[in-house]
């Protein structure tokens, strides 16, 4: 009783990796390895490096606007056009300076999300889920483990980065202490400088632990999807019970096999036909084979193939309902001839040889 229900247990420990199908079934779900933190990161660090690049032509854009605001806007007759033509150009001016800025942020949320689940568009996320709403629910996510393990995660972010920042702004400490002494411009410059080389290296640390927090989810991830022995058995036998499955498995062996049977057409001597319903293609050759063989058969459709085939490779077709019908239902693809037929195909196959010209032996 005791080894029944520990094999019991067994069987029921999830230790075996997910099947393709039990992943595929997550995916539509939704359910996949992914880190917020990676998009965050890789979003902070691409607009830091577009400012490094970029800064200066920003900065000229908005002094441009400043200047023409007191050297132009103002001068202007205040009325509805000209009020509507100010507004107009402004949001043309700011739209050119904040454009990149969005354009690097969409790249980076879309390379981000690409980068750990590939294209993936799942409908189901977009339905509504009224349990969310239900308020002990929330009180659940709020106090769980992975609630707790968020916050620590945070918190080590938030120490990591601050205490890299503090210690780049102190290496600069003398020179903070000088800037009132510098020029506005000068001055500027310099914080900017200072900001964007801080924004950079917190940027690159917070890849870094992004990177380390999107391995951690992806082994949470196989560990939330492993299957027991039981649940990999029981997919298997749905899986081959499934009529759809099924259905197509039989349809593709169907589509194989008639393949090949209409690859063999070509090397026929002769197709006997009903000479509508039936075709039954045939093949002898006297060295090799103790019989004919039937290469090809097929009815209706199949039967209108493997004519149009025997026609384009030149190869005689013969009416004779009778034996046609005879070979459709008796003898099998790859299979010789029955003896009872063998004159009737004999003679079938004389008439060819004489015909083309070809001196083989002939059963009799």
């Amino acid at each position: 009783m005791l080894l029944r229900l520990d094999l019991q247990l067994f069987s029921g420990e999830k230790t075996e990796k997910a099947t393709p199908n039990k992943r595929r079934e997550t995916r539509k779900k939704g359910q996949v390895a992914k880190s917020p933190e990676v998009a965050s990161a890789l979003t902070l660090l691409l607009c830091f490096a577009f400012l490094m690049v970029g800064g200066k032509s920003l900065i000229a854009g908005c002094l441009t606007i400043y200047r023409r605001s007191f050297q132009e806007y103002l001068l202007w007759d205040i009325s509805i056009s000209s009020t509507q033509l100010l507004f107009n150009q402004l949001l043309w001016e700011v739209v050119k300076l904040v454009a990149p800025i969005f354009a690097v942020v969409v790249v980076a949320g879309v390379v981000a999300n690409y980068l750990q689940v590939g294209f993936m568009f799942n409908p189901e996320s977009l339905k509504m889920n009224l349990g969310k709403l239900n308020p002990l629910e929330g009180a659940k996510r709020i106090f769980s483990l992975k609630s707790l393990v968020e916050l620590i995660k945070s918190i080590l972010k938030i120490v990591i980065t601050s205490s890299i920042a503090g210690w780049m702004i102190w290496k600069q400490k003398d020179e903070l202490f000088l800037i009132g002494q510098k020029s506005l411009w000068d001055s500027s410059r310099f914080i900017g400088s200072l900001t964007i080389q801080i924004g950079l290296v917190v940027a690159s640390i917070l890849v870094i632990l992004a990177a380390a927090d999107y391995f951690f989810q992806k082994f949470e991830y196989e560990k939330k999807i492993r299957m027991s022995k039981q649940d990999i058995k029981d997919e298997y036998k749905k899986m081959e019970g499934d009529p759809f499955i099924k259905g197509k498995r039989r349809a593709k062996q169907r589509e194989l096999s008639m393949n090949r049977m209409m690859q063999e057409v070509p090397k026929a001597d002769v197709v006997i036909t009903n000479p509508t319903h039936f075709a039954v293609a045939i093949r002898y050759d006297l060295e090799t084979m103790d019989a004919p063989v039937v290469i090809a058969k097929g009815k209706d459709y199949i039967a209108l193939k493997i004519k149009e085939l025997a026609k384009q490779n030149k190869i005689m077709t013969v009416e004779n309902r009778p034996l046609a019908r005879a070979l459709f239902a008796s003898v099998e693809v790859g299979e010789p001839i029955p003896e009872e037929m063998f004159n009737a195909v004999g003679e079938i196959l004389a008439y060819v040889y004489f015909q083309e010209g070809r001196y083989k032996g002939m059963m009799t």
